[in-house]
């Protein structure tokens, strides 16, 4: 017999963004994917920050209260990417959805496929705002001045479950 308890429940933020297609139902269909769902963040509209020329994102970041572990986690955001056809071409380039693990109470990681907390997170003011507003005490108010790109808050994602 195998011991199959789960691990403790951490607290977890997971970015999203999309800037092709329709942005909203992107955001909307990989937020009702995802297990363990605590809370949503405000959706803000934001300005690429490296890669190609490209469109504005529409980004958010969640809350997950879960015992996932954290690989496992990384491949649930990889079929919920996979559903909406992500195509990796070019390295921060335009997508339908990205979804990254930013955070994950308790856990550090430098493993080749996954590093967390993620390695840019203080550097991005995109995934700052939309954090800032479910985890206020992990992002300071020189955090947010520091971090690169602009974001304008353009209201809540909607109804996602139910």
């Amino acid at each position: 017999m195998t011991d199959a308890s789960p691990g403790p429940v951490r607290r977890t933020f997971l970015s999203l963004g999309s800037n092709l297609g329709d942005r909203r139902e992107h955001l909307r269909q990989g937020v009702e994917m995802l297990p363990d769902l605590v809370a949503v963040s405000p959706v803000y509209e934001t300005v690429p920050v490296g890669g190609p020329a490209q469109d504005q994102f529409l980004n958010l970041v969640v809350r997950l209260d879960t015992s996932i572990e954290p690989r496992d986690l990384l491949a649930i955001c990889h079929r919920i990417e996979a559903t909406a056809h992500r195509v990796r071409e070019e390295r921060w380039g335009p997508r339908t959805l990205d979804v990254d693990i930013v955070w994950m109470d308790g856990v550090t990681s430098d493993d080749p496929h996954l590093t967390l907390p993620h390695p840019r997170w203080k550097e991005r003011r995109f995934v700052l705002a939309p954090l800032r507003d479910l985890a206020p005490d992990l992002v300071s108010d020189r955090d947010l001045q520091l971090a690169e790109g602009s974001v304008t808050r353009v209201g809540d994602l909607g109804p996602t479950r139910g």
